[in-house]
């Protein structure tokens, strides 16, 4: 008997033949990026958006959208970095309300001491941070489970220091309602902290860690990367712009409260996530949570512009982060990203 070996030439168009059949769906799913694809949603939603109300499209309410997201962003950008690490940060918004307390407190609602109260409240944030991180590196304590910790501490600390109160602050507009060039001085400081985590997560050792971090912690070990104050680092960074996002929204409002955003930690999950971030680590953008954010906003203010009550704006942030998972792990599994 002889066996019969395959032409050449049949083996070559049976190859062929198989990757047509990944020319369909599969094939679109494996080359197209995260933020392709948020970018032609966030289009057709605009549009969408455009056409059911006349005052969505307009100066005015882009502007109001970019002031919403403002606060957002600072706490979003240094939140894609720790979960690009595999790691999570819950008390990002109750280290805003605690450290805008801190400001108020110091400043004692007078305008002589505004600096040091600047100073304080940033000195707070950071504290924050390194705490989480020293729980998390040192202690050992899972990073959700630490921050969840922290969020009550923080946001319990922040009643205590105001005995449930909202505190009224003065000469402290700049930060939240104060323009340079015509320009909200709101959108420098994101556009700032955005590119300086983008430069990071880009064009640095550090960054390139902690995708190495996320994606196998052990191997990133065995290499020589000290994942433990790589964490650290990422930790203290995040709390000190939650500092930052807490005098942003004490300015904005001219007003510190306990309950001061209350419920961001879930936006900023959700934007990050929506933005491409894998919740197990070692993939996210700031172009991808950028797009997450422009897409949670426009559709709360699209919502407001239709009337509809707050309730179901937190029922839309829900359900987008519940479809920006499942969409994730479809595209890993069709596209095998």
């Amino acid at each position: 008997m002889t066996n019969k070996v395959p032409e050449s030439g049949s083996m070559a168009g049976a190859s062929a033949s198989r990757g047509a059949k990944q020319t369909g769906v599969r094939g679109l799913f494996a080359r197209a990026s995260t933020e392709a694809m948020l970018l032609v949603f966030l289009v057709a939603l605009l549009i969408f958006l455009g056409t059911q109300s006349e005052y969505f499209l307009t100066v005015g309410n882009l502007r109001n959208i970019g002031l919403a997201l403002s606060v957002l962003a600072v706490l979003a950008f240094p939140s894609t970095m720790l979960i690009i690490s595999g790691n999570f940060d819950l008390s990002v918004a109750s280290n805003a309300a605690f450290t805008g307390m801190l400001f108020a407190v110091v400043t004692n609602g007078g305008k002589d001491q505004v600096m040091l109260g600047v100073l304080v409240a940033l000195l707070g944030g950071l504290m924050i941070g390194v705490f989480n991180g020293f729980l998390v590196t040192v202690v050992r304590v899972n990073s959700l489970i630490t921050t969840l910790g922290t969020l009550a501490i923080f946001r319990g600390l922040a009643k205590i220091l105001s005995n449930g109160q909202t505190l009224r602050v003065q000469g402290f507009r700049f930060m939240g309602q104060g323009e340079w060039f015509g320009i909200p001085i709101a959108f420098y400081i994101v556009a700032a902290v955005a590119i300086i985590v983008w430069f990071i997560l880009r064009n640095t050792v550090y960054g390139r860690n902690l995708y190495a971090i996320g994606s196998n912690a052990t191997a990133a070990r065995l290499v020589g990367i000290r994942n433990n104050a790589t964490i650290f680092a990422t930790f203290a960074l995040t709390g000190f712009l939650g500092g930052v996002a807490g005098l942003m929204l004490t300015s904005e409002l001219t007003a510190a409260s306990p309950i001061a955003g209350l419920g961001l930690e879930l936006s900023v999950v959700s934007a990050v996530v929506l933005g491409g971030a894998s919740l197990a680590g070692g993939r996210g953008t700031v172009l991808g949570t950028i797009l997450g954010l422009l897409i949670l906003t426009c559709v709360n203010n699209g919502m407001t512009l239709a009337g509809l009550s707050s309730f179901w704006q937190e029922v839309a942030r829900g359900v987008i982060l519940i479809a920006a998972v499942a969409f994730d792990q479809l595209r890993i599994r069709v596209g095998g990203k």
